[in-house]
């Protein structure tokens, strides 16, 4: 499994959401995009640069009806959690779901934002500055495919 991905590792706590409209509205105006398949990814420096990063999520009915949204929206929540390496502090991140997830399991929501992972580097670059000693160079784009179940995860593990 890749250094960057990993089974989600502790609960969700509300410092680590976005939850006020004016939050979602202000990080929609002024945030950088990253547009997958599924999800557009919008990144905006944090008010506290030191801060973990928070995440918000947006899904309309047109994606679907309530469960077909919850689903998308758990989907993403996980993946955030599982793909902590990728989000520096002093960012906040709304993904808004442009497509129904279907069938999609959480690997593959994992590898679609492993993919976007150059692109997410470059708009984190340009929010926090070049002189982000965290960040490395972008390198090659990280190989979806290389991912294991999360079966790897020990049983009875709770979160």
């Amino acid at each position: 499994m890749s250094d960057l991905a990993g089974a989600p590792v502790g609960r969700f706590p509300s410092r680590s959401r976005v939850r006020k409209r004016v939050e979602f509205l202000k990080i929609q105006d002024g945030g950088l995009r990253v547009s997958t398949s599924r999800f557009v990814l919008i990144l905006a420096a944090s008010a506290s640069p030191t801060s973990e990063p928070r995440l918000g999520i947006t899904a309309s009915r047109r994606v679907g009806n309530a469960v077909v949204r919850s689903r998308a929206k758990r989907l993403i929540r996980e993946a955030f959690r599982a793909t902590r390496a990728l989000w520096p502090p002093g960012i906040d991140l709304v993904v808004i779901v442009k497509r129904a997830t279907g069938d999609s399991k959480l690997e593959t929501v994992i590898a679609e934002f492993v993919a976007a992972k150059p692109q997410i580097d470059k708009r984190v670059r340009t929010l926090l500055g070049s002189t982000s000693a965290q960040l490395p160079k972008p390198t090659s784009p990280a190989n979806p495919s290389s991912f294991t179940p999360l079966a790897a995860r020990k049983e009875g593990e709770s979160d």
